[in-house]
């Protein structure tokens, strides 16, 4: 995250509370990220409320420019303009449609995070990240070279936005339950699967510098154990990462994730490994 250099902020006009521009400043009162604040919009001309913004803003001594653009809907205008500007965080508040559906992510939230190449801040809530709890979930289980490389990202992340928040950083990993169909024997007993994953995590957490009392480790499904986790720790904000098992040009984002980031009430930081991003990045270039 330190590496970030330009951070793309979405702006709705009509909504006043601009927790996402709080975020964004948050982070790059550290990292001196220049800030690109972004109206997506074709009805109405928002140029003085961006120039007024930007304004206010340059004489907190931040670096920033701003746009209004639109391409045929919201998800391809924000990621048009993230490849433009050469973005490298999108932070985007979400706004619930009605107070019965709070949590659950709209259609263009949730196409966001599936398409665009960067990382993705959804800003659920005005819960504040200073002195708070920063989760990363991870699947310890998993040690192939692309989870493996998704794991270091998301801990980085975790440790970088912990480090700015002043906040602690919390790891989850959950893992599967005992299969008695399973062909490997080693996944039929409850004690063997527990012991094996004692054992990884233990090689995790010294690889990562992280203590046992930071470590919340649990048997069941993920989407029902990482929000719970959240939700147990207050955390302020849940570092998740997403890896694509059906066809790359399917959802990249598994049911799985949809049912996490639905139920989380905190922030959500949504990360992909580098072989989608490529893949990604290609598309949009195709449009």
């Amino acid at each position: 995250m330190q590496a970030i250099r330009n951070i793309l902020v979405v702006m709705e006009p009509e909504r006043p509370e601009g927790l996402a521009l709080k975020r964004a400043k948050l982070i790059a009162g550290v990292t001196q990220s220049h800030l690109h604040l972004l109206v997506c919009s074709k009805k109405h001309e928002h140029s003085a409320y961006l120039s007024d913004l930007c304004a206010t803003l340059d004489k907190e001594g931040y670096s920033t420019s701003s746009q209004q653009a639109w391409h045929e809907n919201l998800h391809q205008t924000i990621i048009t303009v993230q490849q433009a500007e050469g973005c490298g965080l999108v932070i985007k508040q979400h706004f619930p449609d009605n107070p019965l559906k709070k949590a659950l992510l709209t259609p263009d939230d949730w196409k966001l995070l599936r398409y665009c190449p960067a990382p993705v801040l959804m800003v659920k809530t005005d819960k504040p990240w200073t002195g708070g709890t920063i989760l990363a979930a991870v699947d310890v289980g998993n040690a192939d070279g692309e989870h493996r490389t998704l794991h270091n990202s998301i801990i980085n992340h975790g440790y970088d936005i912990a480090a700015l928040a002043k906040a602690d950083l919390h790891v989850i990993s959950a893992h599967p339950a005992p299969m008695l169909s399973a062909a490997d024997p080693t996944f039929q007993l409850k004690e063997t699967i527990e012991a094996r994953y004692r054992n990884e995590c233990k090689a995790f957490q010294a690889e990562y510098d992280i203590a046992e009392e930071r470590l919340h480790v649990a048997e069941g499904p993920a989407d029902v154990l990482i929000p719970q986790v959240a939700h147990q720790l207050n955390a302020a904000v849940t570092v998740i990462g997403t890896v694509a098992r059906t066809g790359l040009s399917g959802a990249l984002i598994g049911n799985t994730a949809e049912v996490i980031l639905d139920a989380l009430d905190c922030d959500v930081l949504v990360l992909k490994p580098d072989d989608i991003i490529a893949h990604l990045e290609e598309l949009v270039s195709q449009h």
